[in-house]
């Protein structure tokens, strides 16, 4: 049996949850939130197997999601990074 490894990826987040839109632009799967919008408004991501039309839902470790050929895991344990402005 072959395993499909290419365009998977873990994604590590802190925390109970990420939203969904987020964890798109996290992922550099979408470059706006306006982008994340419309792709999930349009059927284009899968969450767990089903589609998802909710781009506000909590996406937890455990959760597939699948986007334009990409699969990302995510999983518990991310790093927070600050922003700092010059």
């Amino acid at each position: 049996m072959k395993v499909r490894l290419e365009g998977v990826r873990k994604i590590y987040i802190e925390g109970a949850y990420i939203r969904l839109d987020a964890l798109l632009k996290l992922s550099a799967l979408v470059s706006t939130g306006g982008e994340a919008k419309i792709s999930v408004q349009n059927g284009d991501v899968i969450v767990d197997d089903e589609v998802c039309f909710q781009r506000n839902r909590k996406i937890s470790p455990g959760n597939i999601v699948r986007f334009r050929g990409d699969t990302l895991i995510v999983v518990s344990g991310g790093v927070t990074f600050n922003a700092v402005k010059d």
